[in-house]
């Protein structure tokens, strides 16, 4: 459970568990010290995947089914205890609708609400734009992860962290090229409230669609910042908020 769940603030008495999913390349700290801004009734997972922090030394993932299949596997248990939501930012946005439509399809289980953030739907033409990325020379990617910000520029001065950084990045890239998702007539995957949220100069992220993959309701915000508006304190406590409003306002 440790290797792949970085739980700083344990609250066994929680009501519900809020699983939060990693940017491409990102680790667990950033929500992982989510748990300290929310009340004793959420309690927050943040997921950790292969080939960085303490399982820098064990292979990356090739494909999203592995990705997939492993958090279900050690999640399981868990989620079938009491109630649970998502939040995924960017890429973990599209590792938690993976595992939520495998959830539902093999055990009958859904999140009580699901949190996307700074991502397109998974159906819409815009995806496909960001898969081909991983394919892209060194240099330019480099220039992509400056211009979306969330890394520091001087520790991209250092080779080897500039290195790491595109290596992990590529490998997040090929498990999300291993990922379709194809909507499909009269069959709606997800019953559950989503609520995207998206910063106000980042690129225009194809947030309506993700209406398609829900009978349920979707709700649209917009925050000041770039792609990684959330790393912002303001943003942080607005996020923290909101999500603790709509899951105390679910019917747990």
């Amino acid at each position: 459970m440790e290797k792949v769940v970085a739980c700083s603030y344990k609250r066994p008495n929680a009501l519900c568990r809020l699983i939060c999913f990693p940017w491409a390349a990102g680790g667990t700290s950033q929500f992982a010290q989510w748990g300290r801004l929310f009340s004793g009734s959420i309690e927050v997972y943040s997921i950790r995947l292969p080939g960085r922090e303490s399982r820098f030394k064990e292979p990356f993932a090739q494909d999203m089914t592995t990705v997939v299949n492993e958090i279900t596997s050690v999640l399981l248990k868990d989620l079938q205890e009491k109630p649970f939501a998502f939040f995924g930012h960017s890429f973990g946005s599209y590792i938690s609708f993976a595992v939520a439509l495998h959830l539902k399809e093999n055990y009958g289980l859904e999140p009580i609400h699901l949190f996307i953030s700074g991502a397109h739907a998974p159906h819409s033409e815009a995806f496909l734009a960001i898969r081909r990325l991983r394919d892209i020379d060194d240099e330019d990617i480099t220039a992509h992860i400056n211009i979306l910000g969330g890394t520091p520029s001087e520790l991209l001065q250092y080779e080897d962290i500039r290195k790491s950084l595109i290596l992990t990045l590529r490998e997040d890239l090929r498990v999300l090229q291993t990922f379709s998702f194809e909507k499909a007539e009269r069959n709606i995957p997800l019953s559950c409230d989503i609520t995207c949220f998206d910063g106000s100069e980042d690129i225009a992220h194809d947030l309506e669609a993700w209406d398609d993959v829900t009978s349920q309701d979707i709700s649209i915000y917009k925050l000041p910042g770039g792609h990684f508006y959330l790393l912002e304190p303001s943003n942080e406590i607005f996020l923290t908020k909101h999500i603790t409003r709509c899951i105390e306002n679910a019917d747990l």
